[in-house]
């Protein structure tokens, strides 16, 4: 298979990450979510724990536009935040499993950070809300009284973090190659149709 890069982005109870994984599992190729951490906490020299507050910490764009141009290398350490450093820390180790071969990254901007990128394709996974807050008291173990208020947290922190670095709205069909309600097709639908369309564009 030719190398592909995917890059899934999803609301919170959209069963997105399952998705993304059962999806790696089909092509055979890497996943990366948390285990982008790991590589980026090993390289950078940042704890893993750190890596994961940075995202509840976003500053502005224009930080991020000079960082897909730069890279964390190109600047002194006086010169940013902790916190800037721990964004440009995950927004390079992105690059770099990129560059190693195809593989499917979950999240962080992934999809602004590859936008030039050959042969990537970006998805957006979605469903109703209430079909998420069922979703993540059953299989997420949320507290049902409180469910609505985590499910659109869990979302406004995405939306920040995402408009903070790309200057963009967060889940903007006009970002994606293809937006799928995950409520319509099953899980194993969904998985069907994002290899269906893989196919089709990029003949896997």
């Amino acid at each position: 298979m030719k190398k592909v890069i995917i890059t899934l982005s999803r609301e919170y109870g959209s069963g997105g990450l399952a998705i993304g994984q059962q999806l790696a599992e089909a092509l055979d190729i890497p996943f990366y979510d948390k285990k982008l951490l790991s590589r980026a906490a090993e390289e950078s020299g940042f704890s893993e724990e750190m890596l994961r507050q940075a995202e509840s910490k976003a500053t502005n764009s224009l930080l991020y536009s000079l960082a897909t141009s730069l890279g964390v290398g190109a600047y002194g350490p006086d010169t940013l935040s902790l916190y800037d450093k721990l964004y440009l820390a995950q927004f390079d180790m992105i690059r770099k499993v990129a560059d190693e071969g195809s593989c499917l990254i979950v999240g962080r901007c992934a999809d602004y950070v590859l936008r030039a990128e050959e042969n990537c394709y970006h998805f957006f996974l979605h469903a109703p809300l209430e079909k998420r807050m069922e979703r993540a008291v059953k299989e997420y173990g949320q507290e049902q009284d409180s469910i609505k208020s985590t499910v659109l947290k869990h979302d406004k922190a995405r939306a920040n973090y995402y408009y903070h670095y790309t200057n963009q709205k967060w889940g903007d069909a006009k970002l994606y190659d293809m937006t799928l309600d995950t409520t319509r097709t099953g899980m194993e639908g969904s998985v069907k149709m994002l290899l269906h369309y893989l196919e089709t564009v990029h003949a896997i």
